[in-house]
């Protein structure tokens, strides 16, 4: 029998193509699976858009709210705005200091003015400045405005709240937050967000922090039925100040005894209220001053910041009520 030999050059390139073609075949399959993965836990920048307006369900990133992902939830259109006209909706809003059972003109030396609301380029804006001269309402001084703009509807236990915003970069505040009226038994404040621009260099110690902040409130206020103010805090510091950019706060009544916080469409802390929290709450958006963090005598970025830093934006809120029962914890 005639056997052929072998040329060992030509097997060894035999054996470096095969090699090559399986290399090639893993790298392929690596890459497909990694970008699989990629697909399915991107996180969704919050900065990138408006979220399209036609959202059907709270904005949230896959895996990191896995209670609300499960849910199917129906838009609160009397308490969601995205903004896009040219003027407030005054059928959802009231930017009126006083009326309709409210009182608060803002906390001196910060009044509240409704002309320092508007709608413009698809968010709602409140503009801080000082006021031409100081003025005194009701034995109190007031040296610079702001707004506090609040929802005619009120919300509910089990529903869920949600505002895309971006602070100011003043001394002021950014605020989204809940509020019972003051006819009933309980007086509940449900803070969402609160922040401000600029720390004051009188800022109170405690204080250092809250120009990069996710910061969360329960409070039962004080009234004749209750003597003594309780109040829960939840808190995050973040790596960036709330002016830099829009972030979305958010949080879910989950029911009267856990309130569920989320930032970006993450799930970041829970507040248990020391009472049943279940009295309808109204949407508050107050741009004001704290005694914590004073505007400094000469006005600050209150008065030096340019339009755009003297401005909170809203790009929209959004508030949703469950159209299922809530998941099993």
């Amino acid at each position: 029998m005639y056997i052929r030999q072998a040329n060992p050059s030509l097997a060894i390139k035999r054996i470096q193509l095969v090699a090559h073609k399986v290399k090639f075949l893993i790298l392929s399959t690596a890459i497909g699976f990694l970008t699989a993965c990629a697909d399915s836990v991107t996180s969704v920048d919050p900065d990138s858009d408006k979220h399209h307006s036609a959202a059907t369900a709270p904005f949230v990133v896959s895996g990191h709210a896995p209670q609300i992902e499960r849910m199917q939830w129906s838009r609160v259109d009397a308490m969601s705005d995205e903004f896009n006209g040219n003027a407030i909706n005054l059928n959802k809003w009231q930017i009126e200091p006083v009326g309709n059972g409210w009182m608060w003109i803002g906390r001196p030396p910060g009044l509240f003015k409704p002309e320092n609301v508007s709608v413009s380029n698809g968010s709602m804006n409140v503009e801080v400045s000082p006021l031409e001269k100081t003025t005194e309402l009701k034995g109190r001084e007031y040296k610079y405005q702001g707004a506090i703009v609040r929802s005619l509807e009120a919300g509910q236990p089990g529903w869920y709240y949600e505002a895309r915003m971006k602070a100011n970069a003043t001394e002021m505040s950014s605020t989204f937050w809940l509020m019972t009226k003051s006819d009933g038994v309980k007086k509940l404040e449900l803070d969402i967000q609160e922040c401000v621009g600029k720390m004051s260099p009188y800022a109170t110690e405690w204080a250092k922090n809250w120009d990069h902040i996710f910061h969360s409130n329960a409070i039962h206020r004080v009234n004749k039925h209750n003597p003594e103010k309780v109040q829960i805090q939840g808190i995050k510091y973040l790596p960036e100040q709330n002016h830099e950019r829009y972030f979305v706060y958010a949080a879910w009544w989950k029911s009267a005894k856990e309130i569920r916080f989320y930032l970006d469409g993450k799930y970041v802390y829970s507040i248990e209220p020391s009472v049943d929290w279940d009295v309808p709450a109204f949407y508050q958006m107050a741009i004001e001053t704290y005694d914590w963090n004073p505007v400094p005598e000469d006005g600050g970025m209150v008065v030096t910041g340019t339009k755009e830093q003297r401005t909170t934006r809203y790009d929209w809120i959004r508030t949703w009520r469950p159209s299922t029962l809530p998941p099993a914890s």
